[in-house]
């Protein structure tokens, strides 16, 4: 029997080809923008890319705040992707200080253009870069990341990254120079990634897998 994953849709995320990966991986999609489907949800993605500010303004006028909240005290799988990752962090300093969903408490800070070493960074951080495990975060084979070597590639499109006030919620980091960049986070059944598990070939469609099966 397929798992049914409820994807919120808030009017901004790449939303076909995240139901596609999703579908490719054996589950039915529920596409909603009701607060009643994300709280009676047994499996949650929240997608998303563009500012952060817009995201969560699409998020308050859909009255999808609060559910989102409750929905990740009750333990219950969630995902968010990219934007969606970066609205599970307490704020964002991305054109002005922005209040997020405060799940997993941090902050969304630019990435640095300047690396320790001079090296000039381009800024947005595009393409693919390896995931890396982190000293004091969740074991690998008890995450979303179960069926991931540590030598895989995702595909990264982002200018800020996460920054958890507790480092055991950093779950995967990349670097781009010597720029330490939060790749994926987890706190308990909840989970992000700032790369694109959709477009990251067959690393996120395993990735998208060990999610289903949390």
């Amino acid at each position: 029997m397929s798992k049914l994953v409820t994807i919120v849709d808030y009017g901004i995320g790449n939303i076909f080809s995240v139901t596609r990966a999703l579908e490719h991986c054996g589950a039915e999609i529920l596409l909603t923008d009701r607060p009643e489907d994300i709280l009676a949800a047994a499996c949650l993605v929240l997608p998303g890319v563009g500012a952060f500010s817009n995201g969560m303004d699409g998020l308050r006028t859909r009255g999808l705040t609060s559910p989102i909240k409750e929905y990740a005290a009750r333990g219950r799988p969630l995902l968010g992707i990219c934007l969606g990752m970066q609205m599970l962090f307490t704020g964002s300093s991305e054109f002005g200080h922005h209040q997020g969903l405060n799940i997993i408490e941090g902050q969304i800070i630019p990435i640095n253009p300047v690396g320790v070493d001079g090296e000039h960074l381009k800024v947005p951080h595009i393409g693919w870069s390896e995931l890396r495990p982190t000293p004091e975060g969740l074991k690998w084979d008890s995450s979303i990341l179960k069926h991931v070597d540590e030598d895989r590639h995702c595909y990264f499109v982002h200018s800020y990254t996460a920054v958890p006030d507790d480092e055991r919620h950093r779950l995967a980091d990349t670097y781009y120079g010597d720029c330490q960049i939060s790749a994926a986070v987890a706190k308990g059944n909840v989970f992000g990634c700032q790369f694109h598990p959709e477009k990251s070939g067959a690393t996120g469609l395993a990735i998208i897998k060990g999610f289903l099966e949390i």
